[in-house]
């Protein structure tokens, strides 16, 4: 009989995880790229968003079909593991790490250099220990309250995108920006290229980085086998709606991007366009806010994530398989992330968000490919529907995963090529130079705890 501190507990709805996958998404971050990808798109944004919807779709549709076979723990690391092999499943874990792990850092950084700015005679550092501290005591606390402290960070959100449209449409209606609440021009325009548009593509689909996450959460959810699924997809789509829509009225209201100063300050000079300082007050107060639940989200998937590796010793399981007897978190996990999170106060923001984009993209791929091994060559669905929801759309998914990584920078290549080769000196190690296999998650429903 399994003690009580190895099992996680289902206290999850659907609602609780959606709201888990947008806090972690953050959606207000598409400002932040809001005026790098105006300048790279010439002005047809909303099109670029409409493009990364589709394409993040194919791979929400695997992690859905994959998150349906395996409800456990771990994530891609998992799906990987059980469809393909437990050494392509272990890389796979390995490099998600980096993605998962360096989120909470840049949400600290983000939050550092606001909450500077307002306050510039505190330090920044004090900003993000402080931060770092909250945000490891939240989910220690349990997952269920960080859930919770999540629904009303996406409402604040929500609520925030709501007063942006409004102002937009009356500012449309007095004759600022273009003078009309209808054109086609943001979605189509004949002077560019669609190879322009597809340039920022792999950008924008880092904006939709939270439905994955949630497939962390597996071992919390009720029903998880028909809530995940849905989840993900729900997700995926409420973040796409909202990007394309925000989008629109920002280039409505200001259509002249080019006359942006900075790109990274392209929506404070928006925002103060269209509601004056109060607005964008308002907006930064939201942006600390998103931070905070995002950091507060990645951190228990993260978390998590190491929980399920350590557990089965694929990392030591003393550390990374503890749960805390009293709250049934990973705690130790929790305060190692924590810890790296501390990097903030040094760390260039540049070379983290390359590990991140490494990351992603990584195992974006593998678990497209994790739906054609496990259903459409194990399980030998290969009927003519079959075919097409276990070989064609997960293979799609996996094309246009594989590109973008291919086309991921020469700083994010090199980063990320240099975290894997370190995993695969590490396999290289635990399988005695792959003399035998690392060791595997077992599916075992009867001992979770409800």
């Amino acid at each position: 009989m399994k003690s009580q501190s190895s099992t996680l507990t289902r206290a999850l709805s659907l609602r609780h995880v959606v709201l888990f996958g947008l806090a972690f998404m953050a959606p207000l971050t598409v400002f932040v790229t809001y005026g790098v990808a105006i300048e790279s798109t010439q002005g047809m944004i909303p099109t670029a968003y409409a493009i990364a919807l589709v394409v993040m779709l194919f791979t929400a549709y695997s992690y859905g079909m994959m998150s349906k076979e395996f409800p456990i723990a771990g994530s891609s690391y998992t799906f990987t593991q059980k469809a393909i092999s437990p050494h392509v499943g272990f890389l796979v874990g390995w490099t998600i790490l980096i993605d998962y792990v360096f989120s909470p850092m840049i949400s600290s950084l983000i939050v550092g250099l606001y909450a500077s700015a307002y306050f510039p005679s505190v330090p920044m550092f004090v900003w993000i220990i402080l931060f770092i501290a909250i945000i490891s005591t939240v989910n220690i606390l349990g997952v269920k309250i960080a859930a919770n402290f999540n629904m009303y960070v996406v409402i604040f959100q929500v609520l925030f995108f709501v007063l942006f449209a409004i102002l937009s449409i009356r500012g449309l209606l007095e004759g600022k920006g273009t003078g009309t609440l209808f054109s086609s021009l943001p979605f189509f325009d004949p002077n560019v290229k669609m190879s322009t548009i597809l340039s920022v593509v792999p950008l924008l689909c880092f904006s939709f980085l939270g439905f994955d996450a949630v497939s962390t959460l597996s071992e919390e959810t009720k029903n998880p086998k028909t809530t995940l699924p849905k989840a993900i997809l729900l997700i995926t789509m409420i973040g796409g709606i909202l990007f394309i829509v925000v989008t629109y009225f920002a280039q409505m209201i200001f259509p002249n991007f080019d006359s942006f100063i900075s790109p990274d300050t392209a929506a404070n000079h928006i925002m103060v366009f269209i509601g004056g300082n109060l607005l964008n007050s308002i907006f930064t107060a939201v942006m600390i806010t998103t931070s905070f639940a995002s950091a507060a989200a990645s951190s228990a998937s993260s978390s998590r994530i190491l929980y399920a590796m350590g557990r089965e010793n694929v990392l030591p399981k003393k550390v990374f398989g503890y749960l805390s007897p009293k709250f049934h978190t990973p705690v130790y996990n929790l305060l190692l992330i924590g810890v790296i999170a501390l990097s903030a106060i040094y760390m260039d923001i540049d070379a983290a968000v390359s590990l991140i984009n490494f990351g992603a993209l990584f195992a974006f791929m593998a678990v497209n490919l994790s739906v054609i091994f496990h259903y459409f060559i194990r399980k030998k669905k290969r009927s003519v529907k079959g075919t097409i929801l276990y070989l064609i759309i997960p293979l799609m998914g996996a094309f246009f995963s594989g590109l973008f990584l291919v086309k991921s920078s020469m700083h994010a290549l090199i980063l990320g090529g240099c975290w894997l080769a370190c995993g695969i000196l590490y396999l290289l190690y635990l399988t005695k130079m792959f003399r035998q296999k690392p060791p595997q998650l077992h599916f075992e429903e009867g001992e979770h705890s409800v």
